[in-house]
């Protein structure tokens, strides 16, 4: 793309942040056509060794040399360059660059490092985002010669993942490598990611010296209280106050700047006014302080001042290296006994357990804290991340992925910086770990307008679903449904299926709990005859053993304990609720003993106990024995709703993956030359496809089009019908109108030329009835297709989740009964089945009332294309076929109507 003057327009698209091995943060960037001062500045720090090993002898570099590997195409040659912050100003530190050999997709490509910054990584991240670009630009193939010396350049290559062809020649090496994103090279850049994420956070939650920056005397200021909960916690490590204005905060020496302070500084929390913090941050960098955490408020969250201040304290902590929590937060807690900080200003400083959690609300983070408290939870850590001006529940999921001190994931979630990496991590973490998650601002009133049914239907809350599902994550609406999940899946072990035993001392509270199990989706199989026999033996008083079981109220400890480690042990059941009633006869520490005595075997028969202790609140979450906790529940509809989304969980845990398939036969350079010639038409934006284009795209794709052909005139709509066939439909062509059945813009079954010459004219006075007459193109005459379910199956691009794929009931009842689902890009073969069956009107699919069983397998495969058409064709804003009409197994599907927006 060409700017104003007709040079290459700038691609800021790519400009980039990374996280390098040793966990510091870098700027990448492309080079500019005014980088050339500072290239001069950049290759007179480099060593007489390194400048050998990058041009293979010590060059004079000058002015020519600097504006010519300052000027790229950005297509043909391409460069990135690493930056840092010195005394405020930008500096470059590493050029990556490659440039296309002539008339090939293969490009050559080369690295250089200012010596101190080298064995950091920034040579591999370079290289990722050189062959993004390069794959963007038709590039299929690096080469590169390296001399035999430099082995940690070919270190780089090696460990890439990439497959490397390399060859000895009189002292160099000649590397060539495919760039193609495989499954090892992703692989291998998540595990990268994975280990720089590790190191960068490890300062911010397990540091050895913290400064508080702000640190105050005055009692009530959150100086004070900060200060005060690091002290009261017992913190491990050093704790430096900051204050210009005292010599000492609670008997601690204090210091007037963070440079003053004397040895190394791990963390820095921030606590003054926003005006003073971009050059508190500054400060901090020079220290070489790795992380800053800032509390401090009137940032982004107070209008475009504060917006302009976070921007400016993002580009001061990242020119520094530094990881960023907030700001606008409320700081962190980590219970470990090694660590024991309370870097935040809650009061409320829980016990240490194996629950991490998230939030992005300072305020709602309070309240968490002192919940947990109060039911006396265990939490291993705890980050409010306020802003997310830079770390966010990306970089903590993968994190607490590698601690061994957490089991259970909480996130509290008001929106999504970057979903889509979200979601990638996310699915990962979540088949080791379970992600519980309540997400704010589900019901916002302010949808956004919509061209077609696709964008009316797929919303971003409906992403959102679609996000959590396909990652694992464990929605809940409420944040008391939040840590009723979290003491079932901290405690116990995720449960095999959705059979479910119960057992009480009363009837009542036993009807209640089965009726919400079969609610929820739970079932309750009656015992088998053998079970019956081992309960009759324990119990003799009771000659009827249904489940739910009501042992009554005059149940011994070893009665009740006894039939629990029967149910522990029966394999018809995946888990046991059991519901205890206000004590009466029997003591209440009786049926708790009983609870305890048989927990062992649960454990060792790995199958969930829930217990409801119903009027013992003291009781709750609290029953635990030899290391074991039994989850507690005030009712019995918590339990139940907490174990069915366990359960949906460990469905979700045992399904196979799947695979993205490669769709072989696709004519991807064809259909990017329709949209090419379709975008040059007209300067309008965005731009319906004509119909003629929309089914040469799609044939491009393999993608079946019932046969059709526009027409303008009552001839031209005749001519059409003969070639055709009969019967045929005639509809409204309209680049401006889509629900064409609402404006009687659609005639069904036309058997003769006489009928076409009427339906034109039909369409065309109903719409001069309306006064639209003017946005009639002509008419569409397409092959009558008989039978078979109307389906919609569609695709819209969401500014945050990127392309969703929607399926659901067609025809004129796609917004009416709104039976659609959704799904994230890309589909996976198994996602594509899924996505089908997943319609509350799947069944008839499946023959339902004597009708044909439907192919749905042509069904998944048009899903399948539809997303490889996306993958490669980005300018889709919105894509509707509708309706698709799947004909009876064998025969396939027809696309009956279709509408595609491009931008």
């Amino acid at each position: 793309m060409a700017g104003a003057n007709g040079e290459t327009a700038y691609p800021s698209q790519y400009e980039t942040e990374v996280l390098l091995k040793d966990g510091s943060r870098m700027r990448l960037r492309p080079i500019k056509r005014d980088d050339v001062e500072r290239w001069l500045t950049f290759v007179s720090r480099l060593s007489d060794r390194t400048k050998y090993l990058r041009f293979h002898y010590v060059p004079r570099l000058g002015r020519e040399d600097a504006i010519r590997y300052c000027n790229v195409d950005y297509r043909d040659a391409f460069a990135f360059v690493a930056e840092v912050l010195r005394q405020r100003r930008e500096e470059i530190i590493a050029i990556g660059r490659y440039y296309r050999l002539p008339n090939k997709t293969t490009a050559e490509v080369a690295f250089v490092i200012e010596d101190p910054y080298q064995g950091k990584g920034i040579g591999t991240k370079l290289m990722e985002w050189l062959t993004n670009v390069a794959r963007d630009n038709g590039i299929t193939t690096f080469e590169a010669s390296v001399l035999a010396e430099n082995e940690e350049m070919m270190t780089v290559f090696r460990d890439y993942g990439f497959h490397i062809i390399s060859h000895l020649e009189e002292g160099e090496y000649q590397v060539s490598f495919p760039i193609a994103r495989t499954g090892r090279v992703v692989q291998k850049e998540e595990e990268r990611e994975r280990v720089s994420t590790l190191a960068s956070l490890g300062s911010v939650l397990s540091p050895h010296s913290v400064a508080v920056i702000g640190a105050s005397r005055q009692k009530g200021t959150i100086g004070q209280l900060i200060f005060e909960c690091i002290m009261e916690s017992g913190f491990s490590g050093v704790v430096y106050p900051v204050n210009p204005n005292a010599e000492a905060v609670r008997s601690v020496k204090a210091y007037a700047s963070v440079l003053d302070v004397p040895g190394d500084v791990d963390l820095a929390l921030v606590v003054v006014p926003a005006r003073l913090v971009a050059g508190v941050v500054d400060e901090c960098g020079r220290k070489k302080i790795p992380s800053v955490i800032v509390i401090s408020d009137g940032f982004r969250e107070c209008g475009n001042e504060g917006a302009a201040r976070e921007a400016e304290l993002r580009y001061i902590a990242l020119g520094h290296g530094m990881r960023l929590v907030g700001p606008n937060c409320m700081g962190v807690i980590n219970t470990d006994p090694a660590v024991s900080m309370n870097a935040s200003f809650s009061p409320y400083y829980p016990k240490h357990g194996n629950i991490a959690f998230l939030s992005q609300s300072g305020a709602m983070g309070l309240a968490v804290l002192d919940y947990v408290s109060n039911i006396d939870m265990g939490i291993s850590s705890f980050l409010s991340v306020g802003n997310r001006a830079d770390i966010s529940s990306n970089d903590l999921l993968q994190y607490w992925e590698q601690d061994p001190a957490t089991k259970v994931i909480l996130l509290y979630l008001e929106s999504f910086g970057n979903p889509r990496r979200f979601a990638r991590i996310a699915r990962r973490v979540s088949a080791s770990k379970p992600i519980v998650a309540v997400k704010s601002g589900t019901t916002a009133a302010g949808s956004r307008a919509a061209a077609s049914h696709t964008g009316a239907l797929a919303t971003s809350e409906v992403a959102s679903e679609a996000l959590f599902r396909q990652a694992g994550i464990i929605k809940v609406d409420t944040m008391a449904g939040l840590f009723d999940v979290a003491s079932l899946l901290s405690a116990q072990a995720v449960p095999r299926g959705r059979r479910v035993a119960i057992l009480t001392n009363g009837g009542g509270p036993g009807v209640l709990t089965a009726d919400a199990c079969e609610n929820s989706g739970l079932v309750l199989p009656q015992f088998s005859q053998e079970t019956m026999s081992k309960m009759a033996s324990l119990i003799k008083r009771i000659s009827s053993f249904n489940n739910p079981l009501d042992v009554t109220a005059g149940a011994t400890q070893e009665e009740f304990s006894g039939v629990l480690k029967v149910l522990a042990k029966d394999e018809d059941f995946d888990a046991v609720i059991v519901i205890t009633i206000p004590p009466t006869t029997v003591p209440a520490a009786v049926m708790e003993n009983a609870i305890k005595q048989a927990a062992p075997t649960f454990k060792r028969s790995e199958k969930p106990l829930l217990a409801c202790l119903m009027g013992r609140e003291s009781a709750r979450r609290k029953l635990a024995t030899d290391h074991i906790t039994i989850p507690c529940y005030d009712f019995p509809e918590d339990a139940v709703s907490a174990l069915a989304k366990a359960a949906k969980y460990g469905e979700w845990l045992r399904l196979p993956k799947g695979t993205v398939p490669r769709i072989k036969g696709i004519r991807r350079q064809v259909a990017q030359k329709i949209i090419d010639s379709a975008l040059t038409r007209t300067v309008e934006r965005p731009l319906w496809l004509a119909a003629g284009e929309i089914e040469e795209l799609l044939d491009c794709y393999g993608i079946r089009v019932a046969k059709a052909a526009t027409a303008e005139t009552p001839d031209q709509a005749v001519a059409a019908s003969r070639k055709i066939g009969f019967p045929v439909v005639v509809k409204l062509a309209s680049a401006t109108i889509s629900h064409k059945s609402d404006v009687g813009g659609v005639a069904l079954d036309i058997r003769s030329e006489k009928e076409v010459r009427a339906a034109f004219k039909d369409i065309k006075a109903r719409l001069a009835k309306i006064g639209r007459q003017g946005e009639m193109a002509g008419v569409i005459v397409q092959r009558m297709v008989k039978g078979g379910v109307e389906t919609i199956v569609g695709v819209t691009q969401d500014p945050l989740f990127g392309p969703l794929i929607m399926f659901g009931l067609g025809g004129i009842y796609a917004e009416l009964l709104k039976d659609v689902a959704v799904r994230l890009h890309p589909l996976t073969n198994l996602g594509a089945k899924e996505l089908i069956n997943s319609i509350r009107m799947a069944r008839m699919f499946r023959g339902f009332r004597g009708a044909p069983v439907s192919d749905t397998e042509a069904l998944e495969d048009l899903l399948l294309r539809l997303s490889a058409l996306v993958e490669d064709i980005p300018q889709i804003a919105e894509l509707d076929l509708n309706p698709v009409k799947v004909m009876p197994q064998g025969e396939g599907y027809w696309v009956v109507d279709a509408r595609v927006l491009v931008r």
